[in-house]
C-alpha cells in the first residue's frame, strides 16, 4: 500500500481488496472483501457479470411459451407460490439475502411464504433475462430504487446509459426509466434492458402521453394498453400505474396548496377533466392485470396524490387514494399479479410512521415504496438529505424500498453525479433501517468498520464505505506528507490527542474488552 499523500489522483491499494465471487448452487454473485487483518466479508453487489452482453440464463429458469417474438409466462411467481412451487428465482433470492449474514437467514420456503402473502414480491419480467433476482418485502434487506430518464431539454443516450452504469456500480436494487419526450423512447428502453441486470419499471402513461402527440384527449385506452403491452413485451418488469386517482377526489387535490405534482397522477387527472370520465387505467384495470399475468410484470401501484409539500401531508386525498388502492391490492393478489404500493411524497417526522400503519392496514400488508419521504420543505439542493431522514424511519418501520432522492429533486434533472449521491445516501437510509430491524447479519459490516478504526488500519476503512475513493480523497487531502504507511492518528486530532490512542491506557488498566 502507498503512504499517505496530499494528491488526491492516486489509486491506492484498497481498490485491489474487492473482487467477485460466486456462491451457492445458483452461483449468486456477491463482492469479497478482503481485509488487512484476513477477514473476509460477502457484500451484496448490484453491479452485474463485467461482460457484454449479459448472460440470458434466466430464461433456462421459467416456463413460458412463443408468443409471435415475445415470451409470455404460463404462472406468475404469485402463482407459483400459492401452490407452495419454490421457483429458481425465489431460491436466488434466498441465497442473496442470505450471504451476507453468517448463517443461512432466509430460506426458499421463507421466500416463497411471503409471495404468497402478497408480501414479497420478485420482479422479474421473463423478457429481461439479464435479470439477476432480487426481492422486496418487509422481511428482507430494505431495498432502493434509482430514477434515470431522459428528456426533450436535458439528457441524451449516452448519458442514460452512463447514469445507469452509475446505478449500478453505487448500489441501486431496481431501476426506473422516466424517460420523455424523446424521439426513440423504445431503442432508449431496450438498451437499458439489456445492460441492467437489475429490475426496470417505467411509468407507462408518459410514452402513451407521447403517442398521443402531448394531447391528454388524444390518450385513448387503446393507445394506453398497446404502449403497456409494447413495453411488457421489451421485457420491463414493474409499472407505475396511478389506477387509484379516482375522479371523486379530484375536489380534495385541487383544494390543496401545491394540487397534483405527480407527472403521471397530473396526466390522469387532466384526461378526466378534459374529457369528464373516470380514470382509465381504474375503468380497464382487469385487462391490465392480463396484460401483466400474462409476463409476470409486477405493478407498482402509484400514489399519484402523494403530497408535494408539508401543507398537504395526510389529507383527505392522499389516503383516499391509499384506500382506493389496497382495493386495487386486493384485485391484484386474486389475478395473482405481483404488487406493491407507493407513497409519499412529504411527511412530517411525526407522521411517519402513521404512513406506514396506514398502508398496511389499507393494503394488506403488500410491501410499500416510498419517495422518502421528504420531512420539510426548505432544502432545495439538498433534498436528498431531507428525504433520507425520513426514508430511514419509515423503512425501519416496515417500508420494503426506497426511492432515492438527489440534489436536483426539485431544480433539474439529475446527472450521474446527482445519481451517485442520491444512491449513496439512501443506501445509507436503508443500511441504517436494517440495523434497526436486527436484519441478521446487518451488522457485520459495521462491526469490521469499528475495528478497523480502533485499530487505526485506514485502507480497510476505506475499503468498506460507500465510496472508498471519496473517504480516501478526504483523508489523504489534509494528512501531512510523509506521515507513514497508516498513520495512528488522523488531522481532527493529531497524534497528541487522538482518543483512540488515549484508550490504550484505559485497557492496559482495565484489561481489553
Amino acid at each position: 500500500m502507498s503512504s499517505a499523500s496530499t494528491s488526491t489522483n492516486q489509486f491506492p491499494a484498497f481498490k485491489q481488496q474487492k473482487q467477485r465471487v460466486l456462491k451457492g448452487s445458483l452461483q449468486v454473485p456477491f463482492d469479497e472483501l478482503t481485509l488487512s487483518n484476513g477477514t473476509k466479508l460477502l457484500i451484496y453487489t448490484t453491479e452485474g457479470p463485467k461482460t457484454s452482453p449479459l448472460p440470458r440464463r434466466a430464461l433456462e429458469w421459467s416456463e413460458h411459451y412463443q408468443d409471435g417474438d415475445a415470451c409470455k409466462v404460463r404462472r406468475t411467481q404469485l402463482d407459483y407460490a400459492k401452490a407452495g412451487i419454490i421457483t429458481r428465482q425465489m431460491e436466488y433470492v434466498a441465497q442473496r439475502e442470505s450471504y451476507v449474514s453468517s448463517n443461512p437467514a432466509f430460506t426458499p420456503e421463507d421466500v416463497c411464504q411471503n409471495i404468497a402473502q402478497g408480501r414479497a414480491v420478485i420482479p422479474c419480467n421473463i423478457n429481461h433475462p439479464e435479470v439477476e433476482p432480487m426481492v422486496i418485502g418487509a422481511r428482507f434487506a430494505c431495498k432502493v430504487n434509482a430514477n434515470i430518464g431522459a428528456s426533450s431539454v436535458s439528457s441524451d443516450y449516452e448519458q442514460e446509459l452512463s447514469k445507469l452504469a452509475m446505478s449500478l456500480k453505487f448500489g441501486a436494487d431496481t431501476v426506473m426509466d422516466l424517460s420523455v419526450g424523446i424521439s426513440d423512447l423504445m431503442g432508449l428502453r431496450s438498451a437499458i434492458l439489456r445492460a441492467s441486470p437489475v429490475p426496470i419499471g417505467t411509468v407507462p402513461v408518459y410514452e402513451a402521453l407521447d403517442r398521443a402527440e402531448g394531447k391528454v384527449e388524444n390518450l385513448t385506452w387503446e393507445v394506453f394498453r398497446q404502449t403497456v403491452i409494447d413495453q411488457a413485451r421489451q421485457g420491463v418488469d414493474y409499472f407505475t400505474i396511478h389506477a387509484g386517482l379516482l375522479q371523486s377526489l379530484l375536489p380534495a387535490a385541487a383544494a390543496r396548496q401545491m394540487g397534483i405534482v405527480s407527472r403521471g397522477g397530473s396526466v390522469m387527472a387532466a384526461r378526466m377533466v378534459r374529457c369528464d370520465e373516470e380514470n382509465l387505467a381504474f375503468t380497464h384495470f382487469d385487462e391490465l392485470l392480463e396484460i401483466c399475468h400474462d409476463y409476470d410484470v409486477a405493478l407498482s401501484l402509484g400514489d399519484g396524490l402523494r403530497p408535494g409539500c408539508i401543507a398537504d401531508a395526510c389529507d383527505k386525498a392522499q389516503y383516499g387514494e391509499l384506500e382506493a388502492i389496497g382495493k386495487l391490492a386486493r384485485r391484484c393478489y386474486a389475478a395473482s399479479v405481483q404488487c406493491f404500493i407507493e407513497g409519499p411524497g412529504h411527511v412530517p417526522l411525526h407522521k411517519v410512521e402513521e404512513n406506514q400503519r396506514l398502508e398496511e392496514q389499507l393494503c394488506s400488508y403488500a410491501p410499500f415504496y416510498t419517495l422518502g419521504p421528504l420531512v420539510t420543505d426548505i432544502a432545495p439542493g439538498y433534498d436528498h438529505i431531507t428525504s433520507a431522514i425520513g426514508g430511514a424511519q419509515i423503512a425501519a418501520y416496515g417500508t420494503a424500498m426506497l426511492c432515492y432522492v438527489t440534489p436536483s429533486e426539485h431544480l433539474a434533472l439529475p446527472d450521474p453525479e446527482d445519481v451517485k449521491t442520491g444512491l449513496i445516501t439512501y443506501k445509507l437510509a436503508a443500511h441504517a433501517a436494517d440495523l434497526a430491524k436486527g436484519l441478521p447479519g446487518a451488522e457485520l459490516r459495521d462491526l469490521e468498520m469499528a475495528k478497523a478504526r480502533d485499530e487505526f488500519r485506514w485502507y480497510d476503512q476505506f475499503a468498506l464505505s460507500l465510496d472508498p475513493e471519496h473517504a480516501y480523497q478526504v483523508w489523504a487531502a489534509k494528512m501531512p506528507e510523509n506521515c507513514g504507511h497508516e498513520p495512528s492518528f488522523c488531522s481532527m486530532c493529531g497524534p497528541r490527542f487522538c482518543p483512540i490512542r488515549l484508550n490504550r491506557k484505559l485497557r492496559e488498566v482495565y484489561g481489553k474488552r
